[in-house]
């Protein structure tokens, strides 16, 4: 590294000039060492002795009892000792920290940092240097050949060494780059044995940021953000656009209610498949799931006697009480949705069949008894009091948007906090070393399939008394493709085991928000479908890139 005077800095002389902050700040650390011995130490190294005990299963209750009696009774005068050094171990972490703040930039960061701007210079003059005299020695050598082979071999030499080159540009790059982050974090080290790893809301955020620079990776940056950010882009420019050409504003209290609306009843389908994507597999049923959701919500929520016939018959649920109604649509609705999602489920997980292949033909089967059944017709509206009932606005809010949140938090919850959620992510990602590891391979995928149809049927649920009825064997047509492109664009791996909530939460609102920006822009709905199938297009393509790059 170069020093003030642009010559190279040594480690030893690095160390010279950290050398007065180590003894200054060691000899109070010594110090604090010695107060803290019987105090703040031995409290430490008790409880630790009072937690083996209880856990201990050999001893006795009441050895338990004696052994825990006397190390609490030598745990009071360790805390007195504490007490009593208290005021003059925050002295000297005082001090230390005044001599910190005082001379740790000023005397050694600064110019560590200094050099190592200069030698990442020197490092990449070096590598120009290099690459200009492997280029004429490679030109002087093409120069002598005549042979086309022995031409071959020397641009395949020369490649090499220019790739020999970079990778030696990269290692001193990484190296310059090592040493100011260990330099950067020395203080942190010092405060960490100083206040025994207490650190204020400042220290931390600087630490975390630090550490975010030094790991930072361009490519592996926009592997995994480059969509986003492509998307807030055009984002943006439907904001700029559509004032101008529609004289309204995209961006209102209004248009982010709405889009959050529409949301919702999405975010429970594409939590459901979320879960089906972890297993390498996916859900192409949803949108019938939906269909046969709404039509059966509708006809027993339905205002007044149905006027259309399933199977033949004509079913009338004014009998009973509207509340009783609503419950039993969402029950019915459940069951339906956990039923076919089972039966994927079992075949998926009991004959190893690609749940394409198990989904695809429930949609056929979903589709078929339904429209069969209803002869395609819609059920016209539901009792017009149930919308208020399940999702009031209060003050112009949408409570059906608290719903979708609820929802989050319980999937969030079972992914993250339960024995169910880790084995998901277990079998996702290696279901031959799930097996081996004693985890049931068919119950956590037959698991999975149920959880996607209670969700199904809750968010099938939810979009009757959205749309007031109108439920129709036709209904939900292509919400698949939406769910599951949701959670490809929110980071849910097809490759398995790869995937978080809250990737699926913003996957959900970006399409949503997409599809209503150039809805109210007035772009066909046709071409919305072109403009989607590019984005899922591009996330699949980022996401088999970072598999590639992770193997």
């Amino acid at each position: 590294m170069a020093n003030g005077n642009g010559t190279i800095l040594t480690a030893e002389e690095e160390m010279k000039l950290r050398q007065p902050i180590e003894d200054y700040v060691g000899r109070i650390q010594e110090k604090i060492d010695r107060l803290r011995e019987d105090g703040t130490d031995k409290v430490l190294s008790l409880q630790n002795h009072i937690d083996s005990i209880r856990r201990d299963r050999i001893l006795t209750k009441q050895e338990k009892e004696a052994k825990i009696a006397a190390d609490q009774s030598e745990m009071q005068k360790a805390k007195s000792i504490e007490a009593k050094n208290k005021d003059e171990i925050s002295k000297l972490i005082a001090d230390a920290e005044a001599y910190l703040n005082a001379h740790f930039e000023k005397d050694y960061y600064q110019t560590v940092k200094t050099a190592c701007q200069r030698e990442k210079a020197a490092a990449i003059e070096k590598y120009r240097a290099k690459n200009t005299q492997l280029s004429q020695e490679h030109q002087a050598a093409i120069s002598k050949l005549s042979d086309h082979q022995e031409i071959k071999d020397e641009k395949y030499v020369y490649k090499n060494r220019l790739f020999d080159a970079k990778m030696e540009l990269e290692k001193d790059l990484q190296q310059i780059k090592d040493r100011k982050h260990a330099a950067y974090t020395y203080k942190y080290h010092l405060i960490d044995l100083l206040r025994m790893s207490r650190f204020s809301f400042a220290e931390t955020a600087a630490q975390k940021w630090e550490n975010y620079k030094y790991t930072f990776n361009r490519r592996t940056f926009l592997l995994q953000n480059g969509l986003y950010i492509a998307i807030i882009l055009i984002f943006i420019m439907l904001c700029i656009i559509t004032p101008i050409i529609k004289n309204t504003p995209l961006l209102t209290y209004n248009n982010v209610l709405n889009i959050l609306q529409q949301a919702s009843p999405r975010m429970f389908l594409a939590l459901g498949v979320a879960g089906l994507i972890l297993l390498t597999g996916t859900d192409l049923s949803i949108g019938r799931m939906v269909g046969m959701g709404m039509t059966t919500a509708t006809i027993i929520m339905h205002q007044g006697v149905n006027t259309g016939f399933v199977f033949g018959h004509q079913f009338d649920f004014t009998g009973l009480p509207i509340g009783v109604r609503v419950i039993l649509a969402l029950v019915v609705c459940i069951l339906l949705c956990t039923f076919f999602t089972a039966i994927a489920g079992f075949f998926t997980a009991k004959f190893k069949m690609h749940p394409f292949i198990s989904t695809m033909a429930n949609m056929l089967v979903i589709f078929g008894l339904i429209t069969y059944a209803t002869k395609g017709v819609s059920f016209g509206a539901i009792e017009p009091t149930i919308p208020a009932m399940i999702i009031p606005k209060i003050n112009g809010f949408p409570t059906i948007i608290l719903w979708a949140a609820a929802a989050i938090v319980i999937v969030w919850f079972i992914w993250n906090k339960t024995t169910f959620g880790k084995n998901l992510y277990a079998v996702g990602g290696n279901p031959e070393a799930a097996s081996v590891s004693g985890i049931s391979v068919f119950r956590v995928t037959v698991g999975a399939f149920v959880l996607a149809g209670i969700l199904y049927g809750f968010g099938s649920w939810l979009e009757c008394a959205r749309m007031v009825g109108s439920g129709s064997a036709a209904y939900g047509q292509g919400w698949e493709m939406d769910a599951i492109a949701a959670c490809v664009v929110g980071g849910v791996s097809f490759t398995g085991g790869i995937g978080k909530i809250s990737g699926v939460v913003v996957g959900v609102f970006i399409f949503t928000a997409l599809t209503y920006s150039l809805t109210i822009l007035g772009i066909d709905t046709n071409l919305q479908f072109v403009f989607s199938g590019i984005i899922i297009l591009v996330a699949v393509t980022l996401d088999c890139l970072k598999y590639v790059q992770k193997k």
